[in-house]
C-alpha cells in the first residue's frame, strides 16, 4: 500500500476502538497490575528487545529481598558500633557519608542497598555475563552479608567494653 491509498481510508475506519487506550491510565495500570498480574514470563514477541518486565516474581525472591535487606540494617548497626570503638571505614562512598550523622548514613546505605535489591528482582530471570543467573547472585549475596556480619561481630568482640551494658 502506498501514501496515496493509506491517505484513501476514511478516518472513521482507521480507528475503530470504542474505548480509550488502557495505556494512557498509568496509575491505574500500578495499581490493577499489582493484584492482578498478567506478564509472568517473558514476552514471545521479537519486537520487545532484550529486556522485559514482569508482574509476577517468584516468591523466594521476596524472602531473599528482606533478608538482604534485614542485613543490611544489621550491617548498618554494626558498622556504627564499631565507628564508635574506633574503627574506621573503608568504603569510600559510605565513608563520605558515616562521619556526618548515623542517620545520614543509614538512609543512604538503606536506600542504596533498596534500589539495588529491587533492579536485582527486576532483572532476576537474567544472567550477569551471560554465566551466572541474577536470582542465584542474590542468594550469594545473601550470603557474603552473612559473612560480613559474622566478621564484624567478631571485631566487635576484639574490642572489650564495646557491647558491656
Amino acid at each position: 500500500m502506498n501514501i496515496k491509498e493509506a491517505s484513501a481510508v476514511p478516518e472513521s475506519a482507521a480507528e475503530r476502538r470504542g474505548k480509550p487506550d488502557r495505556r494512557a491510565r498509568f496509575w491505574w495500570s500500578i495499581l490493577y497490575g499489582s493484584f492482578r498480574p498478567r506478564r509472568r514470563r517473558p514476552s514471545r514477541r521479537d519486537t520487545d528487545g532484550p529486556f522485559h518486565s514482569l508482574d509476577w516474581h517468584d516468591s523466594h525472591l521476596l524472602a531473599v529481598s528482606i533478608g538482604i535487606l534485614l542485613l543490611s540494617v544489621a550491617d548498618a548497626f554494626m558498622t556504627i558500633t564499631l565507628l564508635a570503638g574506633g574503627a574506621i571505614e573503608v568504603n569510600p562512598i559510605m565513608a563520605a557519608v558515616v562521619y556526618q550523622s548515623a542517620a545520614v548514613f543509614a538512609t543512604v546505605k538503606l536506600a542504596m542497598t533498596g534500589v539495588g535489591v529491587m533492579l536485582l528482582v527486576t532483572l532476576a530471570r537474567y544472567r550477569i555475563m551471560r554465566i551466572i543467573r541474577v536470582d542465584v547472585a542474590m542468594y550469594c549475596l545473601l550470603m557474603v552479608y552473612l559473612m560480613l556480619l559474622s566478621y564484624e561481630y567478631w571485631m566487635v568482640r576484639q574490642q572489650p567494653g564495646l557491647f558491656d551494658f
